[in-house]
């Protein structure tokens, strides 16, 4: 393993620990757009504007009326598949630690958990309690996703100075 060698890997785990700063920020960015589109879903009244789950009656195009509800679960849609992008990086990261993995583990059976909870407010009509488990819910995901970014910024932190970032197939 000669120093050129070493130079490459450096600047290759230096890539993916970028990668990885980014995407947890991507991931927690959009949680936390969508809780407050959530917010707003709820406090307007539009939660029933599309009454069946998962999609509206229009089926993926939707309705005028339907279109803040829809936007809500699209936007659903995206932050579950972000936070999966980030768990599956996030175990897949030589550095990250064994906390940082486990928190997001939690995060990606909270995804699950959320999804659930979504369509059983729906089912439901909107019932109080579940509301109000469905956003207590949403803020221990939100806690879990912060929790892997800030690890993740702490671990590229620590990047040596002195290590310049090229191309690892040069």
């Amino acid at each position: 393993f000669d120093s050129t060698e070493h130079d490459k890997e450096s600047a290759y785990q230096l890539q993916n620990k970028m990668l990885l700063t980014k995407i947890s920020f991507s991931t927690l960015s959009i949680l936390f757009a969508l809780i407050f589109i959530g917010g707003y879903v709820s406090s307007s009244g539009v939660g029933l504007s599309c009454p069946d789950w998962p999609l509206c009656p229009a089926g993926l195009v939707p309705m005028k009326e339907f279109i803040i509800e829809y936007f809500h679960r699209t936007v659903a849609a995206t932050t579950g598949i972000m936070v999966f992008v980030t768990m599956f990086f996030t175990l897949r990261s030589k550095e990250t630690s064994r906390s940082t993995k486990i928190a997001s583990m939690i995060a990606g059976a909270l995804v699950v958990g959320q999804i659930t909870l979504g369509a059983f407010v729906i089912v439901e009509k909107l019932h109080a309690i579940l509301v109000t488990m469905h956003l207590g819910m949403g803020l221990i995901l939100f806690v879990m996703v912060l929790t892997v970014f800030l690890d993740v910024k702490e671990i590229s932190k620590k990047i040596s100075p002195n290590i310049r970032v090229t191309n690892p197939s040069e």
